[in-house]
């Protein structure tokens, strides 16, 4: 079978865990900062469980530089955590994140996390290593990644604005 996109829906299952870190920047947004610490800590642990269980992990960060990677990678809201190409988040929730404002010079609203009936901007070590698990064991709720996608318009505005920010005159391909 040929493979349509990372969520591995046409594929025989391996055991093979593929975790991405989706962001908008690492640099100056908090909550991206402490959402990365946060994951790194819980992949340093789950890395070599599914080591143990003899899975082999890939763990990699991506920013989301460009709209064009944005779309790429079907990146719903800032920060983002995908396991085999899926959301580790059931909903998308957001409220305004100063620091992307700052960015881009326009409102943005990034994540917020929902796990036990609470909202956190920065994500609990407890919900992502639950969310990581429930990824790669939980196979009957697996989601494809692969159909229809359109950047939101919050995430539109974001580098709209970060290009006019920038006073980039490139067309977006290099902000």
């Amino acid at each position: 079978m040929g493979k349509c996109c990372s969520c591995g829906c046409n594929e025989a299952p391996d055991k093979k865990v593929l975790v991405e870190y989706l962001y908008l920047d690492i640099d100056t947004c908090d909550r991206c900062i402490r959402t990365d610490a946060v994951l790194d800590e819980v992949m340093k642990i789950l890395i070599p469980a599914f080591g143990l269980a003899g899975y082999k992990v890939v763990y990699n960060k991506i920013e989301m530089k460009t709209a064009e990677i944005a779309i790429k990678h079907h990146f719903i809201s800032s920060p983002t955590i995908c396991v085999n190409g899926n959301d580790i988040c059931q909903s998308v929730s957001e409220n305004s994140c100063g620091c992307c404002s700052d960015i881009s010079g326009t409102d943005v609203d990034c994540r917020v996390f929902e796990y036990n009936g609470k909202n956190y901007e920065v994500p609990p070590k407890e919900m992502l290593a639950d969310a990581i698990l429930k990824a790669v064991f939980v196979q009957d709720e697996r989601r494809c990644s692969c159909g229809e996608y359109e950047l939101p318009e919050n995430l539109q505005e974001f580098y709209e604005g970060k290009k006019k920010k920038s006073g980039c005159s490139c067309g977006g391909s290099c902000c």
